[in-house]
């Protein structure tokens, strides 16, 4: 019986403290929460999506319409329509905005645009929203005439432990590369609300500059050090503009 008495007595303790204000009732702020990495500025989106054999030239119509829109919206910085060097049926776009409510103000032609496409894609878009981590100067898009320059996205996953090494390792990858003399951008992006997650938007002059970077002393030591801090395979695509 007195064992009974005691956990009424702990029980009666228990839910009193609960009810006191500022104590439990009070939500707890989550550990190490991860702080958005596009709030402060320009705001990038990658979008990734496939459509079904035979549809890629709807699909290049529909993106190309909606690309040079998108351009005209307010707040845009930049929009780039990829398709996938060797597998025409995939493609990917690469937005710019001056802030994620400007991108928000633009769900809805989004919207419009993935509805266009639903009768061909193979798979639901898979949008990745991310802040600038070390980016470059310039405009995103080769510029007039740089209809040979190649483009690649790169999805960088390295387990938590290894975020801040990956980029460190990241940016002095970015700050040799830009050297190289085919290259004509190299950014490293890091994904909103998953911090240990960098894609890397990259364009070359051409497919022979990007080969010469894959095979660069720094390109290599870079992949050396990354593999053991790797959460997922390194997801490199390579693009061409549809501009």
């Amino acid at each position: 019986m007195a064992r009974y008495v005691r956990l009424a007595v702990l029980l009666a303790i228990v839910v009193s403290a609960m009810s006191r204000p500022g104590l439990a009732q009070a939500p707890s702020a989550a550990p190490n929460s991860p702080a958005p990495a596009a709030a402060a500025g320009p705001f990038y989106a990658l979008v990734f999506f496939e459509t079904a054999a035979g549809s890629h030239g709807k699909t290049v119509k529909v993106l190309r319409g909606y690309a040079a829109a998108t351009s005209k919206a307010d707040g845009n910085l930049a929009v780039l329509p990829l398709q996938e060097i060797g597998r025409p049926a995939r493609f990917a776009l690469v937005e710019v905005w001056r802030d994620k409510a400007t991108a928000d103000a633009h769900a809805a032609a989004m919207g419009a645009f993935r509805g266009d496409l639903l009768p061909v894609l193979t798979a639901p878009f898979d949008m990745r929203a991310n802040g600038g981590l070390d980016v470059a100067e310039g405009p995103v898009a080769a510029g007039t005439g740089a209809e040979r320059a190649v483009y690649v996205l790169t999805h960088v996953d390295v387990f938590p432990a290894g975020k801040d090494q990956t980029i460190d390792m990241l940016k002095q990858l970015a700050a040799a590369s830009r050297k190289e003399a085919g290259n004509l951008r190299f950014d490293v992006l890091q994904q909103d609300g998953r911090l240990n997650h960098l894609p890397l938007i990259e364009a070359w002059r051409d497919l022979p500059a990007q080969n010469a970077h894959a095979l660069a002393d720094h390109t290599r030591a870079f992949r050396g050090k990354l593999v053991s801090l790797q959460g997922a395979l390194y997801d490199e695509r390579l693009y061409r503009s549809l501009r």
